[in-house]
């Protein structure tokens, strides 16, 4: 095992078998938190078995080394852990934040779930029901709905593919699936894991050595390739509301111009002060919620925006909106960007509070830039960031391919997307 410091806050360590190992002591806390991401998202499923990564996740929390499903509850609960899961487009993520004290007993819990899962066949029909349930929720959700489509638009069918699956293809799913993906992606190779609040370093260390130190590595070089295209789709719905949703191509979080990019998204909507928010809803009352927000992978990018109001606004909220971005740069003000930067310096403050959050950014920072992050770099970040640089990226990087997904009872128009 190699170890270095990217900081005197974080330790980074990498085992033999290929797991990353990022760590950051937070003494002030009372609590610690893991976050560990699995490279066995919905990108490393056959386009036939959609929500077979999620079923999977799913499947090896119930029950796992010396515990019953039941049993393991149980334990997660006397350790204290507010635990949580899901799956994106690349990574099965487990993660739990606790009482300090209660850090080396839950990671070699961990260890046992997503190395040795009892993945009981009696209980798969009722992971099925729980992801059937999910999807019947998200078709009666219109918001949901737009936005998951714009997704797989922007992205591409494979990395753009919602982690519910479909009802045909979760319906299909059999016990030999969920352990064939979980023998072939549930390994060392590529995962991150990431710790932060009141810890002993070297002691977390040996813990983690123990528990993960003999994880099988078997490499994947598998990587997907964005492939979406500008195109606008019409949902027809005879509803008394119409929903907007819009995306753009954008840099990913470790590109270099990324916060210069940032900047920009948020003086158009971070918080009720930004433009969108005041000059769509406030100023013309044209909706009753607009927003826009980055949205990064490893090797693609978008910012992704929605609008709601009512058939009869539709249009005009349309075309505000997007005269909106597409001006963005014509009358920038330092006190925008002063007002971003409080909003993000405040988050940065919140999330020292945090050992969960630190915990998450430490895993994702490590995914897509290689390395861990540390507060007063991002701090140092931010605060160089003149109304100058914003102004020249946006100039030079105009919104471009846009999609767009509209729900409502008739079809809207822009000259955004080509013919």
């Amino acid at each position: 095992m190699t170890i270095t410091a990217e900081s005197s806050l974080i330790h980074t360590q990498t085992l033999p078998n290929g797991m990353t190992v990022l760590i950051q002591n937070m003494p002030w806390l009372r609590t610690a938190a893991f976050s560990l991401a699995i490279p066995a998202g919905v990108q490393q499923e056959a386009e036939s078995k959609a929500g077979l990564s999620s079923l999977t996740c799913e499947m090896v929390q119930r029950g796992a080394g010396h515990y019953s499903s039941r049993d393991l509850v149980a334990v997660q609960d006397n350790l204290g852990m507010d635990r949580s899961c899901g799956v994106s487009s690349a990574m099965a993520s487990f993660g739990a934040a606790m009482p300090a004290e209660s850090l080396h007993d839950a990671l070699q819990l961990y260890s046992s779930i997503v190395r040795q899962p009892h993945l009981p066949a009696d209980q798969l029909d009722d992971a099925r029901m729980m992801m059937i349930q999910e999807l019947r929720a998200t078709e009666d959700e219109p918001t949901q709905r737009v936005m998951r489509r714009l997704r797989e638009l922007h992205y591409g069918n494979r990395l753009g593919r919602s982690n519910q699956g479909t009802m045909e293809s979760v319906t299909a799913l059999t016990q030999d699936d969920v352990r064939e993906f979980f023998t072939n992606k549930y390994q060392a190779s590529g995962a991150i894991l990431g710790i932060a609040g009141k810890v002993d370093v070297q002691r977390v260390t040996d813990v983690i050595q123990q528990a993960f130190g003999d994880w099988k590595a078997e490499p994947d070089s598998n990587q997907v390739q964005p492939s979406g295209q500008s195109k606008y789709e019409f949902i027809e719905s005879q509803s008394s509301q119409t929903h907007i949703a819009f995306s753009f191509d954008s840099i990913p979080y470790g590109h270099e111009d990324y916060f210069r990019m940032r900047a920009g998204v948020g003086i158009l909507s971070d918080g009720m002060s930004s433009r969108l928010f005041d000059r769509v809803r406030e100023q013309r009352g044209l909706c009753y919620t607009v927003v826009a927000s980055c949205n990064s992978l490893k090797n693609g990018a978008g910012v992704f925006g929605y609008a709601g109001t009512t058939p009869e606004r539709a249009q005009e909220t349309l075309d505000v909106t997007l005269h909106e971005i597409d001006h963005l740069t014509d009358d920038l003000s330092d006190a925008e960007l002063d007002r971003w930067k409080v909003r993000i310096e405040s988050g940065l403050i919140m999330e020292q509070e945090s050992s969960a959050s630190r915990a998450a950014s430490l895993v994702s920072d490590h995914y897509q830039l290689g390395r861990a992050m540390t507060t007063e770099e991002l701090e140092s970040k931010i605060e160089s960031l003149t109304l100058e640089s914003v102004r020249d990226y946006w100039t030079a990087n105009p919104p471009a391919n846009f999609r767009l997904v509209t729900l409502g009872p008739s079809a809207l128009t822009t000259n955004k997307i080509a013919k």
